[in-house]
């Protein structure tokens, strides 16, 4: 398996980006009520912080495991979760709101993956991107405001891409392995997706009623998405995904 799709991927979808971020008002007032704005806010301010890592304990493994092709598509998606922080910031200036220090949550799950290996970290990167792929698709669809959809559609369409590129390395990393150790492996992460997607539905309950979500709908499609990165990352498939651009196969729209 070559990543260097993915490098090409990552080095071109700048573009993409740019004409998206182009077709928004960024200086347009915020419309939406005070309700919808706090829980907005709440939530905005904790996708800024789990986004901004620079990601250099996740570089180093990638590093060591020797394939230079991944460890450059890995710098290209780094710096794209990067820049989707830098969003929900954009985002919390546009409801006068301001960014949170540090939030127990971040430090927890920054502190978890550090302390794994690359394989059961870019696991729990899968399981954090799949369960909160409804949200982002629901800012672009549903977002109160025409700032906060666009950067809703900004983010969901890096989004897609990141499961898939995620799926390959776990494809790969899982290369030369048993069946069982594969069942294992997802069934260790399934006990995880049940628990982020409890608390993402917990802690960003107001955003997601905001965008349209029941609560119980958001968590099952969360983890119904979850399972299906699981079977295609899993599997027996070996050859690579790639990027869709722009359809998916994989991944559907969660319903409301």
């Amino acid at each position: 398996m070559s990543f260097d799709q993915w490098v090409t991927y990552f080095r071109r979808n700048r573009g993409r980006q740019e004409r998206i971020e182009a077709g928004v008002d960024w200086d347009a007032s915020c419309s939406m009520t005070e309700n919808e704005r706090a829980a907005l806010v709440r939530s905005f301010q904790r996708f800024e912080l789990g986004e901004s890592g620079e990601g250099h304990e996740l570089l180093r493994k990638a590093a060591r495991a020797g394939d230079p092709e991944y460890l450059e598509a890995l710098k290209g998606l780094v710096v794209e979760e990067q820049r989707h922080s830098a969003l929900f910031g954009r985002g919390l200036r546009h409801m006068g709101a301001s960014s949170l220090p540090a939030h127990w949550s971040d430090g927890a799950f920054t502190a978890l993956r550090h302390a794994l290996g690359l394989r059961t970290e870019i696991g729990l990167f899968l399981v954090a991107e799949t369960v909160a792929l409804g949200y982002f698709r629901g800012l672009a669809e549903h977002g109160p405001d025409e700032v906060i959809r666009g950067i809703g559609e900004r983010i969901v369409t890096d989004e897609v891409e990141h499961v898939r590129f995620q799926i390959d390395r776990l494809r790969l990393g899982f290369a030369g392995s048993t069946s069982i150790a594969r069942f294992a492996a997802r069934g260790a992460l399934s006990v995880v997706a049940a628990g982020a997607a409890t608390v993402l539905v917990v802690d960003h309950r107001a955003a997601l009623r905001a965008v349209g979500f029941s609560l119980y709908g958001y968590w099952s499609d969360g983890l119904r998405t979850f399972a299906r990165a699981a079977s295609a990352a899993f599997g027996k498939e070996s050859r690579m995904l790639g990027p869709s651009l722009p359809a998916d196969s994989v991944l559907q729209a969660p319903s409301r």
